[in-house]
């Protein structure tokens, strides 16, 4: 079933520009990478694009395991100490020609549509 991001969740990810993206490599291993991505408002999913998107490891590793974690989060305050964080668990699809509506990345992108969504200090 698909998970609906809270207007605090989607005001929360507006403000921040890089994520770390957990993918499965074909021998099982995961993968994590840092990567800029943008909330796409009228499909309700998360649009990861880069530089040279189609020719990375996290993009093949999409091939065989659809499942991926998207993490976001930041320290707000040291003083006291506030954490925000949210994950987005869901599957992935590794699209071609398309636009990503990045500015400065290649034509293909990574679209996740969350299925489970953890979230804290953000509400």
């Amino acid at each position: 079933m698909i998970a609906t991001l809270s207007p605090a969740q989607i005001d929360y990810l507006r403000t921040q520009r890089l994520a770390r993206l957990a993918t499965i490599r074909p021998d099982g291993a995961p993968q994590n990478n840092p990567v800029g991505y943008r909330y796409n408002e009228s499909l309700g999913t998360i649009d990861i694009g880069g530089y040279n998107m189609g020719a990375t490891q996290k993009f093949r590793n999409l091939a065989k395991e659809e499942r991926v974690s998207l993490v976001i989060d930041d320290i707000k305050s040291t003083t006291p100490w506030e954490v925000r964080c949210l994950e987005i668990r869901g599957t992935a699809q590794a699209l071609r020609d398309v636009d990503s509506g990045i500015p400065g990345t290649s034509p293909e992108l990574i679209r996740i549509t969350p299925l489970r969504i953890l979230a804290f200090g953000i509400e």
